[in-house]
C-alpha cells in the first residue's frame, strides 16, 4: 500500500505533501455511492456496534458489489473479480481480470477485513486502467518498476476519486504493524525492501546504516522528482497519455534507480509478503494502536491538516460504513437461502444461436472413453481373481498372487444427473472444462445410460441454472451447443442452485447426483440442509472438487466433505481429462 501524495510545484521541494481540500471534494465518489449508501440517520451505529465476530460474508454478495465497484473505478465495463483460496494478487490486463485474495487472508476484524480488501481492489482497477505492463516481481528490474508504477497509478486514480485517500491512509495503518522488519533482511533484499518503504510511506521499519541509507534516500528522492514531471506534463497535456511511450520511458527510469540502489536487475528478489501472514487472521489491531500508526502517518505526510479530527474520521470508516451494512445485511439473508424471493431463482434453456460446438469436441478424449468402455458395453468384464476360468501364464510365472482370470458382469442400470459449477473461477480452464463434459456425455450415451446435465452461473445478481441436456432427451450436438453457450461467470450458489433443481431432481429420481464444483459454496450451513433433503429422498449425492492442482483440490475437498455429501472426489484442473473416467466410475456394482 501506499499513502497519496500531491505534489507542490514550488522549486525543487521534493517531498510528498497531501493537499487540505482532498477531504471536502468527494464529487467523483457520489457516482459509486448512490448505488450502496443510504442517508444516514441519527440513530445510524457504526461498525464497532455491530456484533463484529459474528458476521460472515458470503462470497457472493462480496462479488456482487466488488464488480460493481471495480467497473465504475476502472471505467471497464468488462471487468471480472476473481477470489483466490492461496492469496494470490494479479491483474490480467488483457483479460480485464482482477484477482484477489479471500477477506480471511487480511488482518483485523470483519471490517477491519473488508476496507483493506475493499482498497487493495482499487488498486488493482485503477492499475487496470491505466497501466500499460504488469512486470514479474521476481527479479530486481520488475521489482521496482511496479513500485514505480503503483505509485503511479494511485495519483492518478486519487485525481478522479479523492474519497479514497482515507481508506489508503486507514490500510496503511493498519498493515504497517506486519510490515518487515529491515533488520531482518541482508544485503540487496535489505536494500530493495527499505526502498520500497521509504518510496511508498516516506518512512521505514527499521534501522538503515551509512551508504545503504544514502542510496535508498536518493533512489526516492529522484524516483519523486520523475513522477512529479509526469503528472506536472500530464495535466498539461489535458490529462492524456500514451501508453506506449510512457512504458518506455518508466523502463528508462527504473534502470536508472537500480544504478542509485547499486543491485543488479537481474538479481532475483524472494517473495516479500504485502499482506498479513494467515498467522494473524482473526486478531484485530485495538483502535489506540491504529490511530496511533494513522497519526504518525499523518503527520509524515503534512502538518497543514487537523490530525485529531481527520484520524477520527479515518479509523471510524463512515464513507463505507452503509456499505458495509448493506453487504452484511444481503449475506445474513438466509430464508430463501440466500435472497429475499425466488423471484430471480430460475432454470433456463441457453439460446443455440451464435455459438459453434465444434471446439469443444475432443474427438482423441472421446475416442478414449468410449475405448475404455467397450467391455461395459457387453455387461461383463476381465478381472484377475484368486480362482476364475482361465489361468494367466504371466502372472503365474511372476509369482503373482491373482493368476486367474473370471468374467464378472457389470451392472450399469443406474440414472445419473450431473450439475456443473460454471463460476468466473472456471474462466482459465474453459475450454478444457467443457471438452471433458463433451467427453463424459458421450460416453454415458455409448453406455446407453440415462443421464440429466445442468450448470450455473451468476449473471447481474440473478442466479441462473441452465438445463444443457433435459433426462429424456438423447445426448447430440444441440446439447453441445447450450454447453458452449453459458459462460463462466459469478460466485457459487450452490444452496439456490439445489433449491432450483428440486423438482426436477424429484421428478427424474436418478440413482447419483453428481455435482463438480471449484470454490467454497456461499452458504454452507444452507447446503448441509438441502443435500440431507435430497438424501433422504434416495438420492446418492457425491461431490467432485476441482483445484488448480492436486493440493488444492485436496483442500477442496477437505471442505466438502463437512456439506453431507456421501462420497467426495478430488480432481486437479490440470487432469481435467480424466473427469469422464471418474465420474463413469461411479456407475459400476460388482
Amino acid at each position: 500500500m501506499s499513502i497519496f501524495w500531491n505534489i507542490k510545484d514550488n522549486g525543487n521541494n521534493s517531498r510528498p505533501v497531501e493537499s487540505n481540500d482532498q477531504y471536502n471534494d468527494e464529487s467523483s465518489d457520489k457516482k459509486v455511492k448512490s448505488k450502496v449508501y443510504k442517508k444516514r440517520s441519527e440513530s445510524f451505529l457504526r461498525f464497532d456496534d455491530l456484533d463484529l465476530e459474528n458476521i460472515h460474508i458470503r462470497n457472493d454478495v462480496l462479488l456482487e458489489i466488488a464488480t460493481f465497484l471495480s467497473r465504475r473505478w476502472s471505467d471497464n465495463s468488462e471487468s471480472t473479480i476473481h477470489i483466490s483460496r492461496d492469496g494470490k494478487i494479479s491483474t490480467n490486463l488483457d483479460k480485464k481480470r482482477i484477482t484477489l485474495p479471500g477477506l480471511d487472508y487480511f488482518f483485523g476484524n470483519i471490517f477491519q477485513k473488508y476496507r483493506q480488501w475493499r482498497t487493495l481492489l482499487w488498486y488493482e482497477s485503477v492499475r487496470l486502467k491505466y497501466s500499460f505492463k504488469i512486470f514479474d516481481t521476481d527479479v530486481v528490474f520488475g521489482f521496482v518498476f511496479n513500485i514505480l508504477e503503483t505509485k503511479r497509478i494511485e495519483i492518478l486514480g486519487l485525481e478522479e476519486w479523492k474519497g479514497m485517500i482515507k481508506e489508503i491512509i486507514y490500510c496503511e495503518g493498519l498493515s504497517w504493524h506486519n510490515k518487515l522488519l529491515l533488520n531482518s533482511l541482508h544485503g540487496k533484499n535489505k536494500v530493495l525492501e527499505a526502498f520500497s518503504q521509504f518510496f511508498l510511506t516516506g518512512y521505514i521499519k527499521g534501522e538503515l546504516y551509512g551508504g545503504e541509507n544514502e542510496r535508498v534516500i536518493n533512489a526516492s528522492e529522484y524516483a519523486h522528482g520523475i513522477l512529479r514531471d509526469y503528472i506536472k506534463n500530464f495535466k498539461l497535456n489535458n490529462k492524456t497519455y500514451d501508453p506506449i511511450k510512457d512504458q518506455k520511458w518508466l523502463e528508462y527510469e527504473t534502470r536508472k534507480i537500480i544504478k542509485i540502489l547499486q543491485v543488479d536487475s537481474l538479481m532475483s528478489v524472494p517473495p516479500i509478503p504485502i499482506l498479513m501472514p494467515r498467522s494473524k487472521v482473526g486478531l484485530s489491531m485495538k483502535q489506540e494502536e491504529i490511530l496511533s500508526q494513522i497519526e504518525k502517518l499523518v503527520r509524515t505526510k503534512t502538518k497543514e491538516i487537523e490530525i485529531e479530527k481527520l484520524k477520527k474520521e479515518i479509523v471510524q470508516g463512515d464513507d463505507i460504513n452503509e456499505e458495509f451494512r448493506i453487504i452484511v445485511n444481503e449475506s445474513k439473508k438466509n430464508d430463501n437461502k440466500g435472497f429475499e424471493t425466488t423471484e430471480n431463482l430460475s432454470i433456463v434453456i441457453p439460446d443455440n444461436t451464435g455459438v459453434d460446438e465444434i471446439a469443444i469436441y475432443d474427438f482423441d478424449l472421446i475416442n478414449k472413453v468410449k475405448t475404455a468402455l467397450k467391455e461395459w458395453k457387453t455387461g461383463w468384464k476381465e478381472k484377475y481373481d484368486f480362482n476364475g476360468d482361465e489361468i494367466e501364464i504371466e502372472n503365474y510365472i511372476e509369482k503373482q498372487p491373482k493368476v486367474f482370470i473370471s468374467d464378472k458382469k457389470i451392472a450399469i442400470n443406474v440414472k445419473i444427473s450431473v450439475l456443473l459449477d460454471l463460476s468466473s473461477s472456471i474462466e482459465d480452464n474453459e475450454m478444457e472444462y467443457k471438452k471433458a463434459t463433451v467427453a463424459l456425455c458421450e460416453g454415458l450415451e455409448y453406455l446407453g445410460i440415462k443421464f440429466s446435465i445442468y450448470a450455473f452461473n451468476t449473471e447481474s445478481r440473478t442466479v441462473k441454472c441452465w438445463v444443457i441436456k433435459p433426462p429424456t432427451a438423447r445426448w447430440g450436438s444441440i446439447y453441445a451447443r447450450r454447453l458452449m453457450q453459458v459462460k463462466p461467470v459469478g460466485g457459487t450458489p450452490l444452496a439456490e442452485i439445489y433449491k432450483i433443481l428440486q423438482p426436477s431432481i424429484s421428478a427424474f429420481k436418478p440413482d447419483i447426483f453428481v455435482t463438480l464444483t471449484d470454490g467454497e459454496p456461499s452458504d454452507m450451513d444452507a447446503v448441509r440442509s438441502i443435500v440431507l433433503s435430497y438424501k433422504r429422498s434416495g438420492v446418492e449425492m457425491i461431490a467432485i472438487g476441482l483445484g488448480a492442482d492436486l493440493g488444492d483440490a485436496i483442500g477442496i475437498g477437505y471442505n466438502l466433505k463437512y456439506l453431507n455429501y456421501q462420497r467426495i472426489l478430488t480432481l486437479s484442473k490440470k487432469r481435467l481429462q480424466d473427469l469422464p473416467k471418474k465420474v463413469l466410475g461411479l456407475l459400476t456394482t460388482e
